[in-house]
């Protein structure tokens, strides 16, 4: 996987040709979703086919598995964890760093990624991103933390993207990627928030059509503008060591270089 992901395609697990089209739609990471998209009466059909499916090495696949307190987390973890198709396992509705530690004890190091649903998940962000080696991510869940807290402006939610953005940080894990745009007819107002969650430190989204890739995308590649400043900045510290100012004016220091190396890195997507 490109250590700079971008867009993250959830499919339904009991949807077989539907996981196939996903594969071949472009997306960095194909997330198999055995938890919101399944019916209850359909969940051992969709572990099943989900199985089948990554029983043979497929590229950059993550898996949700249930509620871990489900009655089916444990059927999924048994029957997913040692599959070569699976990359990841992604966790939902944690609220404490103790879940994440039991599910690393039974997972043999596959990478985990944490979503936090709930106000007990968010007040606790930081014990859960730092909970164990095996955790490489943590991200909302937007649709279940919105009904949580009883949030209806989209702006109510902006303190728990902050608390999710610095905890992952705190912990030396990637950006984590912003939660899903619900209207795949509106690109409009996809492109829109992924341009807030941008400013606000996600780097990627999930998404839930593939014709929301390409936005997703375009709206967290660096700009042309951005890819020149970032170039500038980089020669500049090149030339001589130290805090410094551009012909233009702008003042540079060592943590201004290290933010355009990572614009350039992003570019390149290595």
């Amino acid at each position: 996987m490109t250590p700079y992901p971008l867009t993250w395609l959830y499919v339904p697990g009991d949807r077989p040709p539907i996981v196939a089209k996903a594969l071949a739609a472009g997306a960095d990471v194909v997330v198999v979703d055995l938890e919101d998209a399944v019916a209850p009466d359909r969940k051992d059909y969709a572990r099943a086919a989900t199985a089948e499916l990554l029983s043979e090495p497929r590229p950059h696949v993550h898996v949700r598995v249930n509620a871990l307190d489900s009655p089916w987390a444990t059927d999924d973890l048994r029957a997913l964890t040692p599959l070569p198709g699976v990359s990841g396992l992604r966790l939902p509705k944690v609220a404490s760093a103790e879940e994440v530690v039991a599910v690393a004890d039974r997972t043999g190091g596959l990478p985990l990624y944490a979503l936090l649903e709930t106000a007990l998940g968010i007040e606790r962000a930081f014990s859960i991103a730092s909970a164990h080696p095996s955790l490489h991510g943590i991200a909302l869940g937007e649709a279940d933390l919105r009904a949580d807290l009883g949030v209806r402006e989209d702006a109510g939610l902006d303190w728990s993207r902050s608390r999710v953005i610095v905890a992952a940080r705190a912990a030396d894990l990637a950006p984590p990627p912003q939660s899903v745009h619900p209207d795949i007819r509106d690109l409009e107002g996809l492109a829109a928030s992924c341009a807030h969650g941008r400013a606000l430190g996600f780097l990627g989204r999930a998404a839930i059509h593939p014709r929301q890739l390409p936005v997703i995308e375009s709206a967290f590649l660096p700009t042309d503008r951005e890819l020149e400043q970032a170039e500038t900045i980089v020669k500049a510290a090149v030339r001589e060591e130290g805090a410094q100012a551009l012909p233009d004016g702008q003042f540079i220091d060592a943590a201004v270089v290290a933010a355009a190396q990572r614009t350039l890195m992003l570019a390149r997507r290595t």
